[in-house]
C-alpha cells in the first residue's frame, strides 16, 4: 500500500507499508527523490574547486563541492558535466565515477553519486538565479584546516573528501 501525502517538483513524499525480512511489517514515511550526483573538481593533482554556497533552507553559507540533481532521464554523467559547469564554470574532459551514498536511508530515497572531474578547461559559469555561490581554489592543506576547524559540515562533501583521501 503506498499513499502519496505530497507531491513537490521534485520530491514526493508516501506513506508505505514495508514487509521487513523478518516478516513483520512496518509504515514508513518516504522521502522520494530523484537521486543527485556530486562532483570533486580537480584543478591539478594538488588543488580543487570548493564552493562557498548560500543555502536558504538553514540560512547559511556551506563549504561544498558542486553537486545537482538528477532531471528527468538525464545520465549520471551528463548531470555531472552540466553542474559543473552551471556552478563552478568548468567542463570536464575526463570524468571518473568513485562510488555513491545515501545521504539519510532512514526516511529517503535520496542517492548521491561520487564523480571525479578531471582535466578541467575554465569557460563561463551559468548559475540559476536562486544559486548565491562563490568558487574557490584551495589545496589538500587549505581542506583538511577547513574541515578540523569544523567549516565543511556538508554531509556528502565530506563523504567525497573522504573517497579522494582528501580527509
Amino acid at each position: 500500500m503506498k499513499r502519496i501525502v505530497f507531491k513537490g517538483k521534485f520530491l514526493n513524499v508516501t506513506q508505505i507499508k514495508k514487509k521487513l525480512p523478518n516478516g513483520n511489517v512496518m509504515d514508513l514515511e518516504v522521502v522520494e527523490h530523484p537521486g543527485a550526483v556530486l562532483i570533486i573538481p580537480m584543478v591539478s593533482k594538488n588543488k580543487m574547486i570548493l564552493l562557498r554556497q548560500f543555502r536558504p533552507v538553514i540560512d547559511s553559507y556551506l563549504y561544498e563541492l558542486p553537486a545537482g540533481i538528477l532531471e528527468k532521464g538525464e545520465t549520471v554523467r551528463k548531470c555531472a558535466k552540466r553542474e559543473l559547469l552551471e556552478e563552478t564554470g568548468y567542463f570536464a574532459k575526463k570524468i571518473t565515477r568513485l562510488g555513491k551514498i545515501y545521504t539519510v536511508p532512514g526516511y529517503s530515497t535520496e542517492e548521491i553519486v561520487i564523480m571525479k572531474a578531471e582535466n578541467l578547461i575554465k569557460k563561463t559559469k551559468d548559475l540559476h538565479q536562486h544559486e548565491i555561490i562563490r568558487t574557490l581554489l584551495l589545496d589538500k592543506k587549505e581542506i583538511k584546516k577547513l574541515f578540523k576547524t569544523k567549516r565543511i559540515v556538508d554531509a556528502k562533501t565530506i563523504c567525497a573528501l573522504a573517497m579522494c583521501g582528501w580527509i
